[in-house]
This record gives C-alpha cells, structure tokens and sequence, in this order.
C-alpha cells in the first residue's frame, strides 16, 4: 500500500495522473528539469523536485535521479505516464529495486513488447494475426533490401525499438529503399539506442484500430473497445475516436479476444494498448486485421475510451498497482455515445507540420471539465504565458468532446476548436478544423492515408475575412481600449469639428503590406472606409458588423504584432516600425536557414559542391524528429555556416549557394 505517487513525467499526463491521485486522497510528487521549474505539472502536484537541466537525457530520462526523488520525498510509488521511461524494464526493475511500486506492467512484459520483431513471434505463437514481414536478426542493406523485394512493394521499414512515429519511413520504390533505410536506422538510434530495423507489407487501404487492455495480478483481463487512430501524419497520431466507424459487432468481439489473449501470452498487468492494422479496403472484417505492436503503458488518446465507458483509466492503473482485482468484468463494461479527440500541437501544417516554438501570449479554451469525464474536456500541459520550447513535445492540448452520436461529437469539438484562442507560435488549430470538416471523414471513411491524400485542401490557408483587417488595424492603433481620464474631452479621441476622422494604419502579413483606412462613426465606433465593414466597442468587447451581420470578435496586440482570432484561425500582423531602416530580407534563393530551432544532425554537404533541386543537405532534429533540408535550386555550395552538433535558432543560416559556373 502507498499513500503517496511521484509523477515520472512532465507535462498534460503528469498533471492528468495528479487529478485522479488527488480525488483518491493520494500525494503526489513532481519531477522537473530546468525548463519546467514553473510547469502546470509542478505547480499542481504536493511536492516538487528538480532532476537537472532542460535535455530529456540530462533530466528526464535520468532514472537514478527520478529514484532519488521518491527516497527523499517519501514516494512509495511512481507512474511513468507515456514516453520517457515509461517502456523501460531496465527502469521498472531499479523502481522495484528501490522497493518502490511501478504502476504499469512488469518488465518482463515490456521486454517482451519491447522488440517489434520479437514480439511479432510471439505474437505469432499466442495464435494472433500478424502482418507478412520480415523480423529478422540480419540487419545488412542488402539483406533487407531483398526481403523488401521479397515482401513487394509498398513496405513499411520500422526501427524495431520504435515508437509514435519514429524511426519508421514508407517506401514505394525500390530506388528509395536505401535512403529510407539509412534514415530509418539513424532515427531509431537517435530516439531509442537502436539502429535495427523489420521491414513489413503496407497494407494499402490501412486502418489503425487499437483494443485498450487491462489486467490485474489475479489473472484477470480485460479489453475496454477500440480507438481508431487511422488520421495520421508523418506517422504520427492526430484525431481519434471511440467506437471505431462502420466497427461491426463480431468483428469487435474477435478483435477484443485478440488482444486480451496477447496480454496473457506476456503475463501482463495494468493497462496496455494492442494495435492492429486493418484492411478498410471492403469494410472492417474478422480476417482483415494483424496485430501490429503493443504500448506497454497508458495511450495518449485514453480519455476517448475513458469517455464512452465512463470509467477513469488512471484510477484503475492505481488499484491494480495496489493489488486489487479489477473493478469490472467484460460482461458489466459497456459502451456509451461516441467520443472523439483532437491533438493541439504548436506546429506549422501548411510547412510539412514544422514544430513550432514561442510563448503563449494567449491560450483560451470554451467552457470543459479538465482531465476528468465531461461532454467537453481539455487536457493541457501548458497555461497562458508558458513557453513553447525545442526541448520537448510540441503538444498544446487534447481537446475531448463525447456525445451521443459520432456526429454528435464531431459537432462539439469542431464548436470547441472554433472557440480555442492561441497567441504566440502558430498551431495546427486551423489544420484540425478542416478535418472535422471533410467530407470522407465526416461519413466514416477513414484510412491512414486521408490526411496525405488531401493535404493540399486540409493545409490552405483561408482567405481573409473582411472584417480581420480591420479589427487588427483597431488594436493596432489603441482603438479598442476606451481613452484615459475622466472628461468630457478624453471620449473624443480622434474628433474633428469639421467632419469624421479618419486614421491610416500600416500592418504587415506573410510579405505583404496593407493600409488600412479607418472612419470613426461616433464613440467607439469605426469603419473601413469604402465597405460595410464596422467595429464598435462597449463594455464586453469588440463587435463587428458586416452588411448587416452582426457578432462578437476577439483580437489582441503582444508587442509589435495583433493576432485577431475567427473561428479557430489565427490571422497575425505585424505592425511595422516607421523609423526602422529596410533591409534586405533573405537572399534570393541563395540562402538555406533552419526553419526551427534544433540540432544539426548531419551535414551532407560542404563548400564547392554542386548540388541540384531537391538533394539533401542537412538533416536537422528537433521535437524529438528529423527533418532534411533540401536546395531550393541547382547550385553549388558556396559556404557551411554550422557544424554537425550544433545548436541553432530559427531563421539561423547553415549554407549559402552561388550559381554554377557554365
């Protein structure tokens, strides 16, 4: 029995883990490194304790440093939440060690899951279905490239330690085998020590279903339905939901007995994900599904399969960790509506899903319950004025909706995005919006591939309301605060005797410059001149009306920029300074800068190389994935401007070009 739990984690999930902790009368203990000293996670748990500087290997990842922690605080327990540690046997091994309880599986278990071509054997043997591949010890390029032949094209080269995402590179074409490969290898050392990889067949019209699992130490397991996880970029999840779509009855029943059997195949305890890849191509089918991996841990996505069961996933991970049985049965669980979940990540849709760094000069969500049950939920690691870093995740929040019906839940958190204010860094807010808006996901038609498929359309940038200019060149001017002093004559700000006052207001957006004419209508009350565009302000805000249309509008101005919100979007200016010298902005092509702040990884490139349109040229990490950058243009490397290992900011340049000599 413990009575107090150290949070071995950061974030939304370490503050998610404190919520429940607290409703069951536990303490809890936070850990942080440099960058977190002032995190939500710390400022919510009972006791904090520093565990080093902002690198995840230097703080987070320090599993001696995490023990200590619980020693000296008097922890008896820890939760891994997910990532860092949370899959590390050799981690639970020195927990136990310690005489600490691990609240997750044993590490015989995770050892067993851990390896993916290891577990798909065993897998194989426990009698569940498992995708054509190879999961071989030989890791030659050659081997591998004759089994992917072997396989046929499209396959899938996965780092066999691998997880969300990482390490894992689609392949078409046999001539692309070999770069895939090496960057395949180099991501799976980087993220998990391990450069080995399997090589399995891409199933072409893929859905990604996963069945929650649970088991206590009495032999008891159970699985609490399906997620579909199918909406994916760069492998990595974006929107799920619970029930899975179009997700027959039997098929669910034999996907379920699938994976409660590979949980007793490992001897597993507490709470596990098994994921399947399912053919979509005719409708989810009894014999269209193959086991894929097992997470070891908590999901990101829980709280959709904890809003249809109406049961709180933490909680039962503290209980079986005591020792107890588990609350329910298969028989007693139940589904209830439909739930559906939106991952908000400072990230840059429309540059490949860029992550994104800056602080949060704004974060407003509607009404929710947070990290407990409701109609509307959000889970946020973050709060307004934080920092967005390199250091870690670029995850904002998961924004939950639950309702009686998919279209239901879709209608509420489309509302809800729609009402979210970010400032500050930019974000997939408007990203997430147009996919609640598809129509092929909107009527259940949902693969792995819909995201790449429709990128173009998803990634558009919206045309400009009429009305954001002028509600920016408002703020901008200081027009949307009433005047200072108490007189008569301080309402009068931009009065004229002889006719209506008009101001000109320069802003800037993505290149371009705009003057914006105002026309002041009487009190607090303006218009673009030559529109029937009008702001007026009042004690609640800022009103606009448009033709007619009248509604409520929200923007405001961090420093030399105003960032007007509409319907989920964010439209930024900048408010350019007049005595500023102009300079000259980039270098015609010539220049490649880093696009985020990151480390350089590789540079594949050096001074006097001719180099054509496309080709690598380095390859920079940063929010734990790599990112190659490619020459705009044929040229020849004119100067390297960073070394391999070096830190750089955004904007940062690397290397220049110069025409090649004819």
């Amino acid at each position: 029995m413990f009575d107090k739990i150290l949070i071995a984690n950061r974030g939304e999930i370490a503050a998610r883990v404190i919520t429940t902790a607290r409703r069951m009368g536990l303490k809890t203990v936070a850990v942080h490194s440099d960058a977190d000293a002032d995190a939500v996670h710390v400022r919510l748990a009972d006791e904090a304790v520093r565990i080093g500087p902002a690198p995840v290997g230097e703080s987070y990842l320090r599993a001696e440093a995490i023990i200590e922690a619980a020693r000296v605080t008097g922890a008896g327990a820890i939760h891994p939440g997910y990532g860092f540690l949370s899959e590390n046997p050799d981690f639970v091994e020195a927990v136990e060690a310690a005489g600490l309880v691990f609240i997750g599986p044993p590490a015989t278990a995770i050892r067993a899951m851990g390896l993916k071509d290891a577990a798909k054997k065993r897998m194989e043997e426990a009698g569940v279905p498992v995708v054509p591949g190879y999961h071989g010890e030989g890791q030659d390029a050659e081997v591998l490239a004759e089994e992917a032949a072997r396989i046929g094209y499209p396959v899938l080269i996965k780092a066999r330690a691998g997880g969300g995402g990482k390490g894992m590179r689609l392949v078409e074409r046999a001539e692309d085998f070999a770069d895939a490969l090496e960057g395949a290898q180099a991501e799976g050392q980087a993220s998990f020590g391990d450069a080995a990889v399997l090589v399995e067949k891409y199933v072409t019209s893929p859905r990604h279903v996963e069945i929650q699992v649970f088991a206590d130490a009495h032999g008891n397991v159970v699985h609490l339905f399906e997620r579909d996880c199918s909406l994916q970029r760069r492998h990595q999840k974006v929107i799920e939901e619970a029930p899975a779509p179009g997700m027959p009855e039997h098929v669910r029943a034999a996907m379920g007995a699938a994976a409660v059997e590979a949980a007793r195949a490992i001897g597993y305890v507490g709470a596990g994900t098994i994921e399947f890849i399912a053919d979509g191509s005719e409708g989810l089918r009894e014999d269209g599904f193959w086991f894929m991996e097992m997470n070891t841990r908590l999901q990101v996505e829980h709280p959709v399969t904890e809003a249809i069961t109406g049961l709180d996933l933490v909680e039962w991970q503290i209980r079986v960790a005591r020792g107890e049985e588990l609350p329910l049965s298969q028989d007693e669980l139940r589904i209830d509506g439909h739930a559906v979940e939106a991952r908000l990540y400072a990230e840059d849709a429309a540059r490949g899903f860029l992550p994104a760094t800056g602080r949060l000069e704004r974060l407003r969500f509607p009404d929710a319950s947070n990290f407990e049950l409701g109609a509307l939920r959000v889970d946020a690691g973050v709060a307004e004025g934080d920092a967005i870093t390199p250091h870690y995740d670029p995850m904002i929040a998961k924004v939950i909706a639950h309702g009686a019906t998919r279209q239901e839940a879709m209608a509420r958190l489309l509302g809800a995005l729609e009402a979210t204010q970010v400032g500050g860094t930019v974000t997939n807010l408007g990203f997430l919006a147009a996919l609640l808006r598809h129509e092929g996901f909107r009527a259940g038609e949902v693969d792995t591939g819909l995201i790449g498929r429709d990128l173009d359309a998803l990634t558009t940038k919206p045309a400009m309301p009429d009305h954001v200019p002028v509600l920016a060149a408002l703020v901008a001017s200081g027009l949307d605060h009433p005047p200072g002093g108490e007189g008569p004559w301080d309402a009068l700000r931009g009065f004229r005797n002889w006719g209506a006052s008009e101001i000109h207001v320069a802003l800037e957006r993505e290149g371009e410059t705009l003057d914006v004419a105002l026309l002041r209508d009487g009190p607090g009350s303006w218009h673009r001149e030559g529109t029937e565009t009008g702001v007026s302000r009042d004690t609640k805000g800022l009103e606009v009306t448009v033709a007619g249309r009248r509604f409520r509008a929200e923007a405001a101005r961090h420093g030399q920029s105003v960032t007007v919100w509409d319907a989920g979007r964010a439209f930024v200016f900048a408010i350019p300074d007049p005595l500023a010298a102009a300079e000259a902005a980039g270098a015609g092509g010539n220049a490649i800068a880093a696009p985020m702040p990151g480390l350089v990884k590789r540079m594949r490139a050096e001074a006097g190389q001719k180099v054509e349109k496309g080709q690598p040229l380095a390859i920079l990490e940063a929010m734990k994935m790599e990112h190659t950058l490619t020459a705009p243009r044929d040229g020849v490397v004119a100067e390297v401007l960073a070394n391999e290992g070096s830190q750089v900011s955004d904007g940062d340049l690397l290397l220049t070009l110069e025409a090649q000599d004819d």
